[in-house]
């Protein structure tokens, strides 16, 4: 709290509370330094970054993206005037396939939105290869990756862009926010007219754009927490390994762990599937946990395809998403914080050994 203070302190001293004020540009300088990243462009939250990414990239039409995930994904391509099409994800990475999307291509194909599902990579070639083939460009929804490399190299730092998320559950978090990153100067120069209203300066607002900004407040907490970030990811790791020695011995638990090589993961969630051989279904298993006052989370699930916004939609159709369905039907996302303490994760892992 005494460092988050000081901070505050100087939003005082500067009489600046918002756009794009000293807070916010040290965020973005020290974001782009410490991930290793050419541009960034702080914003109020992952969803509004997201659809000022696809409207800063002209996406109408059709938007081909995953159904396991947050609805934000599929919320945000509505919001930006697209219409999602869901495509089945792969049964290892539980990530958006590049052969259904290959599938699932048409002549309305805008853009492509994949997620990397906690913190866990896409096959970013296979799909870059689908996007340069059909010249539309390829965002990743990466609210989970703060931290994650992939060949030495951070992984929101692919595609034509990607969004993060920094709300209070994530790695790094400034309470609500989040983040668009590009390689484009000029894509940037974009998504920042966006989230601005579309203002160019004092007089001049060419296009219709949100008011999607990061606060001077949301900045500060941003700074404060920065440093702890590298600490935080390594106790996540070390209570990842107590989790994953544990399950070797459970029947029917399996942890979702596609550690594919040269990636260096940031340890976001423990996810595992519930199987036939484990005595609980994944629902029992939910509530066994809960009443015992541990909160898993299903997620994700239900399936953003299921939801009653989205299920009319030809491409939600149960029998065209088998994996997505299996997947969503067996998750289960075990507690995972830095101040989850050993004692409390034993309790966890002693009743899944005998629920």
């Amino acid at each position: 709290m005494d460092e988050v203070i000081v901070h505050l302190e100087r939003i005082w001293e500067t009489h600046k509370l918002t756009n794009n004020g000293p807070m916010a540009q040290a965020l973005e300088e020290q974001l782009c330094d410490s991930l290793g990243l050419t541009h960034l462009t702080l914003t109020s939250n992952c969803t509004l970054g997201l659809i000022a990414a696809l409207r800063a990239l002209d996406v109408r039409g059709e938007v081909i993206t995953t159904p396991f995930s947050f609805v934000a994904t599929a919320n945000a391509i509505v919001m930006a005037g697209a219409t999602p099409v869901f495509a089945d994800i792969d049964p290892d990475s539980l990530n958006l396939s590049p052969r259904t999307v290959a599938e699932s291509i048409t002549e309305r194909t805008s853009a492509i939105v994949a997620v990397h599902s906690y913190g866990h990579p896409c096959d970013i070639e296979g799909l870059q290869a689908i996007a340069d083939e059909h010249g539309i460009p390829l965002i990743f929804d990466a609210a989970h990756c703060f931290g994650a490399r992939l060949h030495d190299r951070s992984l929101l730092d692919f595609g034509t862009c990607s969004v993060v998320s920094f709300h209070a559950t994530k790695v790094f978090n400034t309470f609500e926010g989040g983040a668009v990153i590009t390689r484009d100067p000029a894509i940037k120069k974009k998504v920042d007219r966006l989230i601005n209203h579309g203002i160019d300066d004092e007089i001049n607002a060419p296009e219709i754009g949100l008011n999607a900004k990061m606060s001077e407040f949301h900045a500060a907490i941003g700074l404060a927490q920065l440093p702890y970030v590298s600490n935080d990811i390594a106790r996540r790791g070390a209570l990842v390994a107590r989790y994953l020695d544990a399950l070797k011995e459970i029947e029917g638990l399996c942890p979702v762990r596609p550690i594919p090589e040269h990636l260096v993961p940031n340890n976001y969630m423990f996810p595992i599937l519930v199987d036939a051989a484990y005595p609980l279904s994944r629902d029992e298993l939910f509530e066994r946990l809960k009443r015992d006052g541990i909160f898993a989370r299903m997620y994700f699930f239900p399936l953003i395809s299921d939801l009653p916004s989205f299920r009319d939609m030809a491409s939600a159709a149960r029998d065209t998403l088998p994996v997505a369905g299996d997947t969503a039907d067996r998750i289960l996302c075990l507690p995972l914080f830095p101040d989850l303490e050993l004692k409390a994760q034993d309790r966890i892992i002693d009743l899944l050994r005998a629920p």
